[in-house]
């Protein structure tokens, strides 16, 4: 998973990717939904300060959404 392709403002791309990283390297499924809810409500605030287009946004939430669900499948295998 990455965020390649998502143009994030300047300062902005570095959260995100820590943010994606904690997703990804989650241990547990309690860690996961704490990373999990950490990317969405970080995209939330972003949109809501109109700090990113809302098209942007649903780029983010995809991605985020994307590296959860490889995880949580990685998590229960």
């Amino acid at each position: 998973m990455s965020l390649d392709g998502i143009v994030l403002p300047k300062g902005v791309g570095p959260d995100a990717e820590k943010l994606l990283d904690a997703i990804t390297q989650a241990g547990t499924a309690d860690e996961l939904n704490r990373a999990g809810g950490k990317a969405e409500g970080f995209v939330l605030g972003l949109e809501s300060g109109k700090t990113i287009k809302s098209q942007i946004a649903e780029r983010l939430y995809v991605a985020f959404d994307d590296a959860c669900s490889q995880r949580s499948s990685e998590l229960s295998a």
